[in-house]
């Protein structure tokens, strides 16, 4: 395995970098905007800013490079991004916060496509499924790292922003130092709303509605730990918790999913999302302890179904449509992602803290119950007509991504 991993060393650690001080920043600064005095709805529209740029950027990016080459553009990505959180710390203002966000939300989805387009140039079809699971480990580990940084630092002062912005600063070197060859252009992403809606509503309604869920809790599940008394510590274990959990039940849930109809899958999640949003909203638990069970639950039903969503519409698709047709349902999960901030932060400025999880309550009660009406609208394909399910990180997705995927081995791209 060694000898697969050394020519991808460093696409590997500049996605390590990158991502550990993503993980900073989506931990620092809604805690910071809290501290500043500004409501959820404030910092809703910064989540929102990102998501739309972050979108976007899928479909920017491809242009650009086809331009000036990947190791331009890389180089010019990381460099917003350093310059994003260095005018965070400069700049206290609502407005200015939302654009720094949106830049960097659009120079996020940019740097993926590149480095995942490089990593795709260096893998066989024997190595892919080794590759994308590596990649994937990576980036968790990145963002939980990025998040144990915060209770190191003071919120208050400028220092973690700067720090975030010398570990963005970081990430270019490795890759800009290697020598592996520029890939061949990015993927360029087609949208046809109707065609994916007539190919699998359930999957595309989900990816919206998914979208909602993963908008909101990541961009307010801080400001939630902060109102209910968790330390920075503690804020970074509660969504850590979330993380440990989706990573351990996205696997459990999608092998069931392959020989159940996945739509019946995809009520018991939703179910189970409504159940333990409820939960919380009527225990209102503040033992730090107690929080990190429930938020280990909460994220079992939080990460597979966009997955869920994502292999449901696949088992309706030609094996060589899998890339078209998950970069359709990852630009609607990206319009949701611009809708959750939204509506979350507008219920907690209404209710306060329970104003989230009744968002969470309400996107999965829609989810569960379109899953149940489609499933009694169309018949459930055999187990040996549907594709195998695979993982999926939403919240860090781009269409290059679905090149690199172990099902895009299907259409002989490599």
């Amino acid at each position: 395995m060694l000898r697969q991993l050394l020519p991808i060393a460093a696409l590997l650690t500049s996605t390590f970098l990158m991502l550990t001080a993503g993980g900073l920043a989506g931990i620092l600064l809604p805690l910071r905007a809290g501290m500043e005095g500004w409501s959820p709805t404030t910092i809703g529209w910064m989540g929102t800013g990102y998501a739309l740029a972050f979108t976007g950027g899928c479909i920017i990016v491809p242009r650009l490079v086809r331009r000036v080459g990947h190791v331009r553009v890389f180089a010019v990505l990381l460099t917003l991004l350093s310059m994003s959180m260095l005018m965070h710390g400069l700049v206290m203002s609502p407005l200015a916060w939302t654009l720094f966000r949106a830049l960097a939300g659009f120079s996020l989805a940019g740097s993926y496509m590149v480095i995942e387009s490089w990593l795709n140039e260096r893998v066989t079809n024997a190595t892919r499924g080794m590759v994308f699971s590596i990649y994937m480990i990576v980036s968790m580990v990145g963002l939980l790292v990025g998040q144990y940084i915060l209770p190191f630092g003071n919120s208050a002062t400028q220092a973690l922003f700067m720090i975030g912005a010398l570990i963005y600063a970081a990430a270019l070197v490795p890759t800009g130092l290697s020598n592996a060859q520029s890939p061949r252009p990015l993927t360029q992403v087609s949208l046809d709303l109707p065609a994916l809606y007539a190919r699998s509503p359930a999957a595309m309604v989900g990816s919206l509605l998914a979208g909602i869920i993963a908008g909101a809790w990541n961009f307010l599940s801080a400001v939630y730990g902060r109102d209910i008394g968790l330390s920075t510590f503690g804020i970074a274990t509660m969504i850590a918790s979330a993380m440990i959990g989706g990573a351990i039940f996205q696997y459990p849930i999608g092998r069931i999913s392959d020989f159940v109809d996945r739509r019946y899958v995809m009520v018991v999640a939703g179910l189970g999302g409504v159940l333990l949003s409820l939960i919380m909203i009527f225990l209102q638990p503040t033992t730090p302890w107690l929080v990190y069970t429930l938020m280990f639950a909460f994220g079992t039903v939080l990460f597979p179904i966009y997955s869920l969503n994502v292999a449901h519409a696949n088992d309706f698709a030609e094996s060589s449509e899998f890339v078209k047709v998950s970069s359709g349902l990852l630009i609607v999960y990206g319009i949701g992602s611009m809708i959750g901030p939204q509506i979350a932060g507008r219920l907690m400025d209404f209710s306060g803290p329970s104003g989230f999880f009744l968002t969470m309550a309400l996107t999965y009660a829609a989810y569960a119950g379109y899953a149940f009406w489609r499933s009694l609208r169309r018949a459930s394909q055999a187990p040996s007509e549907r594709t195998d399910f695979t993982f999926n990180a939403h919240d860090r997705q781009t269409p290059e991504t679905f090149n690199l995927h172990p099902l895009s081995e299907q259409q002989g791209d490599t």
